[in-house]
């Protein structure tokens, strides 16, 4: 708490995700005070990087990353808007924070001018739905209601993580 923040660091895959949702599991219950005084975050790598190559004098190279495919559609029809060839630039995929050089962590995760981070927090108007949600999907002892849950209710949810 030195630095007034928590940041979650994970990959940008199933795995990553999983990995926050045990961490925000271990703050909801038994750190609740860091999640109510905003000092949760989750941070947001990018899954793509996209390197343009120099377009004459006029035109500098330069580096795009793109947090989800989305944002990778959206810079490369940006690229074809500017006319720049699709053999001009390249895209590199990232598997995991642990594949980034360090300037390029630094430049997409730590820096706080440039990093995604994500503030954590729960609906003070919700919380007995947001605690029977952690207890039904993540409690000891709850596998039953669980899986019955997932079968009857899994292919409606729609989770903003």
């Amino acid at each position: 708490m030195r630095y007034g923040k928590i940041a979650i660091l994970s990959d940008a895959d199933v795995d990553g995700s999983h990995i926050q949702v045990l961490l925000l599991t271990l703050f909801y219950r038994h750190f609740p005070a860091l999640i109510r005084h905003g000092h949760i975050y989750v941070a947001q790598p990018p899954l793509f990087r996209v390197d343009v190559n120099a377009q004459g004098k006029s035109r500098p190279a330069g580096k795009f990353y793109a947090l989800d495919q989305g944002e990778l559609e959206g810079i490369l029809e940006r690229l074809a808007a500017e006319k720049v060839k699709e053999s001009a630039y390249s895209i590199s995929c990232f598997k995991g924070l642990g594949e980034m050089n360090p300037d390029q962590l630094k430049d997409t995760t730590m820096n706080p001018d440039t990093r995604r981070l994500l503030r954590v927090g729960i609906p003070e108007h919700d919380s007995e739905t947001t605690l029977a949600a952690f207890t039904r999907l993540m409690g000891k002892g709850e596998t039953a209601a669980r899986r019955s849950w997932m079968e009857a209710e899994g292919d409606r949810v729609e989770a903003d993580i």
